[in-house]
């Protein structure tokens, strides 16, 4: 990759920190050191690796509540897939914008389904109403598109007033923002949050019980079979610390170069609430633009329209869909993805080349 190229996509994936690779590098080592292991084997490299993996388990618990065990999983699709299927009985209730991974294993169930609205602002109202019936409850902490903050502790405690469980998909708020109290399971993945690739976690509150989602060997108490390994637990891990360590000032970080693409980009609308919002999430509209023009015409920078796992659809975004704006507002939009390593000398670079690639299309 070209030096000069920007990376402005951390809502799709962010950077493998310096402090997660060096935690892996020596489970990633050849036969003289042993780090190759397995930790599930019970002689002493097999239990080093064990090890490790409890050291990861409890860094990782620490970005989420008290009273919970963490079960890890390849990612946060799994975690959700296990969370959902875990439900005994009852409807599923989920917010109109919720991740493709939720709303798919909702309706591969077979349960009867609650999609609960936003407003303009990309928000679930609190208040809003619940089914009789329900069993399950899920609202994202932080929207993956258009970076909206929910109120997740008023909806897990409205989820409790009528005997339903409250599932978050913390994808993109673990270790950015206080974990979400309230929650009974939660869904979280190391590569929004400058982890491995291929290794996501799913919390649960004590006295809940889930099932299987993978069968086999019984590891991680039986909840999900399978080898794990100890590198991408030892990064997981370590991204887990330093997004604790860090977190306020990521979040000082990432509002300035927030604010600094706002006043470049003053003409642009936001999508969704511009105050309830994580401030590494820029979701904009103009009207009249061409994304795939601009994507090309802005070929050093990483950007996107949307959510990655919905690209190549042709389809508009399902979430600017939900709160409003008509298939031609939505096709207009661009997401830009700020993150730790992000300096405002790039936002600068990033945001008038795209403005001006704008222009030039007579916008």
């Amino acid at each position: 990759m070209s030096p000069q190229f920007i990376y402005l996509d951390h809502q799709a994936t962010t950077p493998l920190a310096p402090e997660a690779r060096a935690a892996m590098e020596p489970w990633l080592s050849g036969p003289e050191s042993m780090g190759f292991a397995n930790p599930h084997s019970m002689h002493r490299p097999g239990r080093a690796a064990a090890a490790a993996v409890e050291v990861a388990r409890e860094q990782v618990a620490a970005l989420l509540p008290k009273g919970g065990r963490v079960i890890f999983t390849s990612g946060a699709t799994e975690a959700l897939n296990q969370a959902v299927r875990s439900v005994p009985r009852g409807k599923i209730a989920y917010s109109a914008i919720e991740h493709s991974a939720l709303v798919n294993a909702a309706v591969a169930t077979g349960a009867d389904l609650q999609e609960l609205p936003v407003g303009p602002a990309g928000l679930v109202d609190p208040e809003v109403e619940l089914a009789e019936g329900t069993g399950l409850v899920a609202v994202m902490q932080v929207n993956n598109e258009i970076g909206t903050i929910q109120p997740v502790e008023r909806l897990a405690e409205r989820a409790h007033e009528i005997g339903a469980l409250f599932l978050c998909d913390a994808v993109q708020g673990a270790g950015k923002l206080a974990p979400a109290e309230g929650a009974d399971l939660i869904a979280i993945t190391a590569h929004k949050l400058y982890g491995p690739k291929g290794i996501g976690a799913l919390w649960v509150r004590d006295g809940v019980k889930i099932d299987p989602l993978i069968r086999g060997g019984g590891q991680e108490g039986g909840l999900r079979s399978g080898t794990l390994s100890p590198a991408l637990c030892a990064g997981f891990g370590a991204a887990a610390a330093l997004a604790k360590e860090r977190m306020e000032a990521d979040f000082q970080h990432l509002s300035g170069l927030a604010a600094l693409a706002r006043s470049i980009l003053s003409r642009w609308t936001v999508n969704g609430s511009e105050t309830a919002r994580w401030p590494g999430n820029l979701n904009l509209r103009l009207e009249g633009l061409n994304f795939p023009r601009l994507l090309s015409d802005c070929r050093t920078i990483a950007f996107s329209a949307g959510s990655a796992c919905g690209s190549g659809t042709g389809a508009p975004s399902r979430v600017l869909t939900a709160i409003g704006l008509d298939p031609k507002e939505a096709r207009n939009s661009i997401r830009l993805g700020f993150g730790r390593y992000t300096t405002h000398e790039e936002v600068e670079t990033a945001c008038r080349a795209i403005d001006a690639a704008a222009q030039a299309q007579g916008i």
